[in-house]
């Protein structure tokens, strides 16, 4: 399961709904630890200083260990707990949601608050950036330029993300490999190529594709 592709946030956002006159503010960003999700919730608190409830939510760790919620002062059950469930059933990894409530002089009633709470965690995330980061590494083949056609064939069959090709005497095609798919790509491209190709693979790291372009995040 440790090669599995995990969704996270690539960046935060916010989102309202109105429920009888109650204004539902949520605001999402990424967290990788109790620290930082309680140094945003504070933030977020001050920011709404003036509202009746700041409740929040969030998650951390690839297999969500870390797990947090609050209420703030509505009844129990009604907030933290669903907007939980929201991020949990979303399957979203390292993140916090914190839903404030401008109270609007109606009362919703438990089934009421639970929903409104949860429709604004939903729009937060809705406004935000979601990304599915998964393991992999940089494989560069070099190869003459009789060989770049077929292998920019094997590359597209198995959906394999381009991030450069350089041009000289030879052919550099540099790509991102997960890790499941590096050994399929070597021994497709050595078959066509008849072994004329060559290979350099850089340390393991962490990627995801953002509007079609490889992001590289960091060395595991």
């Amino acid at each position: 399961m440790e090669n599995q592709p995990i969704k996270t946030l690539y960046q935060g956002g916010s989102g309202e709904i109105v429920e009888k006159k109650s204004r539902f503010i949520a605001t999402v960003e990424s967290i990788t630890s109790e620290e930082e999700a309680f140094a945003f919730i504070n933030r977020i608190k001050k920011q709404y200083w003036d509202a009746r409830h700041n409740c929040y939510a969030f998650v951390a760790g690839r297999n969500h260990g870390l797990q947090r919620f609050s209420d703030d002062g509505e009844p129990g059950g009604t907030a933290g707990r669903p907007m939980l469930d929201v991020l949990l059933k979303e399957d979203i990894h390292d993140v916090a949601v914190v839903v404030t409530r401008y109270f609007g002089g109606v009362l919703l009633g438990t089934g009421g608050l639970v929903r409104a709470y949860q429709k604004a965690a939903q729009e937060g995330l809705r406004n935000s950036l979601i990304i599915e980061k998964r393991q992999g590494r940089v494989l560069k083949i070099d190869t003459d330029y009789n060989g770049i056609g077929k292998i920019q064939y094997i590359l597209a069959q198995q959906q394999i993300p381009t991030i450069g090709t350089s041009y000289t005497e030879r052919v550099m095609a540099e790509v991102m490999a997960p890790m499941e798919s590096l050994q399929k790509i070597q021994d497709a491209v050595t078959e066509a190529t008849n072994g004329a190709a060559r290979f350099q693979v850089d340390e393991p790291v962490e990627f995801a594709l953002i509007d079609g372009a490889v992001k590289i995040f960091k060395k595991n």
